[in-house]
Parts: structure tokens; sequence; C-alpha cells
């Protein structure tokens, strides 16, 4: 059993889409996510995307940590959160909002269903 895994891209060919159109507010974000793990409910891997921005809803909590970019999460309510090199965040299931990528994005994540 492999206790300890080194989160990285090499190796790990991306799976790369675009947001639904009709949830895309501005520009054409193209994302790539490396998935290193799928475990009932779990999900871990890197995601990046380049600038654009587009409705999101969340049915799941999501851990993120931030390597490099700028993206700012605006939620319903008119909260505000800018992500940056270096910042981590907790998304709850519930929030509702926009993700805007100012500068191309790149982040862990964690997603429990």
């Amino acid at each position: 059993m492999q206790l300890l895994q080194r989160v990285t891209r090499d190796g790990t060919p991306p799976e790369v889409t675009r947001p639904d159109p009709a949830k895309v507010l501005k520009g054409d974000p193209v994302h790539s996510t490396w998935n290193l793990e799928d475990a009932g409910g779990l999900y871990a891997g890197l995601w990046q995307s380049t600038p654009g921005a587009w409705r999101v809803s969340y049915a799941e909590w999501e851990y993120v940590y931030i390597h490099s970019g700028h993206s700012v999460l605006t939620g319903t309510d008119g909260s505000v959160t800018h992500l940056r090199a270096g910042d981590s965040y907790i998304i709850r299931p519930g929030f509702e909002g926009v993700w805007e990528v100012i500068e191309t994005t790149l982040k862990d994540y964690v997603i429990r269903s």
C-alpha cells in the first residue's frame, strides 16, 4: 500500500475541457485537469485554466491550493475572494457564483462529494 504520493504533472496527460458555453461569461477558458486520485467520492489532482469567467455551482466540498496565477471567486451573495499563488481556500457545498481567471491559474484540488 502506497501511503504517500508526490503530486506532479510529469508523465500524466491532462484532460482538456472547456466550461459549458451556456455558463461562460467572458473569454474562452481552457481547462487542463490532471486527475491523480479517484477513490469513491474523493478526487484530487491539479487543474489549470486560461483566462475567462463562467458561472459555477458547487454540490461538493473542494479544497484548493493555488500554485500560480490569479483567480477571483464572486458569490451570488456579493462576496469576492481573490486567489493567488500560496493561497488555500475551501469552497463549500451550495456555493454559487462566478469563477474568473485573471491570469492563468494552476491549483491543487481535493474534492469530497
